[in-house]
């Protein structure tokens, strides 16, 4: 079965009096349980793909579907229930609410959710200690490292068991020792609760992680090699 399938995306931008294809006709499909890594240089596309996959951009033709339920022509909504039920983020600004510790980060997702609290609360500790932040429950984004705050954005993301976790340049802001880190535990999250995972990368590092590279170039898939 497909996480998800894209139809014939198209995404343009007007810049002055030129328009950008930042999203050239793209088709692809991402099975269920994938690790998938969209590879290419600055300006490929990436991005762009990974935020309409996540319903945080629309296209301007084509079909997006994500567990599938068609994605691009939900009410505003209907794509913040999506988001919420199926779709965990991180992005490479860890976007982290500043005055919440780290287990009320990873919380937070699930308070909207309406989930209790004592469940709440049980569900946040065991996905620290998976991401071996147990300790650092506590501690506020301010107390942490980069490296630390991106586990708790990867808490966060995988804690209330999505479909799908899109990431875009995870690894941009980390040292090399921290980035693997980060892409082993990815790794293995993938394979424990068997999350779909499409990362955006021009960082050849990470994209030995890939067990599918789909590479980008202006805006078209140019190619797609299942490891």
């Amino acid at each position: 079965m497909n996480t998800v399938r894209c139809v014939d995306l198209c995404r343009f931008f007007v810049q002055g009096e030129q328009q950008i294809r930042a999203l050239d006709h793209v088709n692809l499909e991402i099975r269920e349980r994938e690790f998938a890594c969209l590879s290419g240089p600055s300006g490929s596309g990436k991005t762009t793909l990974l935020n309409v996959i996540g319903g945080l951009d629309r296209p301007d033709s084509g079909e997006v579907w994500v567990a599938e339920q068609r994605v691009d022509n939900l009410s505003k909504a209907g794509l913040a229930r999506m988001r919420l039920h199926h779709i965990g983020f991180v992005f490479q600004a860890y976007n982290l609410i500043p005055v919440l510790t780290a287990r009320e980060n990873v919380e937070f997702v699930m308070q909207v959710q309406g989930i209790p609290a004592g469940e709440r609360r049980d569900r946040s500790m065991a996905i620290l200690q998976e991401v071996g932040l147990g300790d650092m429950a506590n501690r506020r984004p301010a107390q942490l490292s980069g490296g630390q705050q991106q586990r708790v954005a990867v808490a966060r993301a995988i804690v209330s068991h999505p479909k799908l976790v899109l990431a875009d340049e995870p690894t941009a802001n980390l040292d090399s020792a921290t980035a693997d880190h980060l892409m082993g535990l990815f790794v293995t999250l993938n394979d424990k609760h068997d999350t779909t995972f499409v990362i955006s990368t021009h960082d050849r590092r990470v994209m030995s992680y890939a067990r599918r590279l789909v590479g980008l170039v202006d805006g078209r898939v140019v190619s797609d090699e299942v490891r």
